[in-house]
């Protein structure tokens, strides 16, 4: 229930949203600004299709869509430090990042969130970026065996 109530919230703000959708040019031009890239998929995500270098991993959704908002903004504000700082946020479609995006924008009050157009695999791997790949049960992402 608490997570119907939460999309349905985000839905009823969708046109008045405080975010920003930015193409893969637009984010590598944020990037070299020093703009903070906020990683929100889950480790399994991560071990597979890798970050954008120097991202940051902070996962929202588990594996079962559970949340903890708090939580996660209290670990937010150890990397965005004010409300004005500005931060792109990824996922794998971009269709987290909406949800979070609004969320900050709208119910928290941050006022430069932005979002990478097509997630890290649309909008990113496709466009033949690299990824930074990581380690899993101290495997390196390409030993799964």
């Amino acid at each position: 229930m608490k997570k119907l109530i939460l999309i349905v919230s985000l839905l009823s703000l969708e046109i008045q949203a405080d975010f920003t959708t930015l193409s893969t040019t637009e984010v590598q031009a944020k990037i070299k600004q020093g703009v903070a890239i906020i990683d929100v998929r889950r480790q399994d995500e991560y071990a597979r299709y890798g970050i954008i270098p120097d991202a940051y991993k902070l996962t929202f959704f588990d594996k079962k869509n559970n949340y903890n908002t708090k939580q996660w903004l209290k670990d937010l504000s150890s990397i965005v430090k004010t409300k004005d700082t500005p931060f792109i946020l990824v996922c794998a479609h971009a269709n987290r990042t909406k949800i979070i995006g609004k969320l900050l924008g709208k119910k928290i009050g941050y006022k430069n969130v932005f979002e990478l157009d097509g997630g890290i695999n649309y909008g990113w791997i496709d466009k033949g970026l690299s990824t930074t790949k990581i380690f899993v049960d101290n495997k390196p992402w390409y030993k799964f065996w």
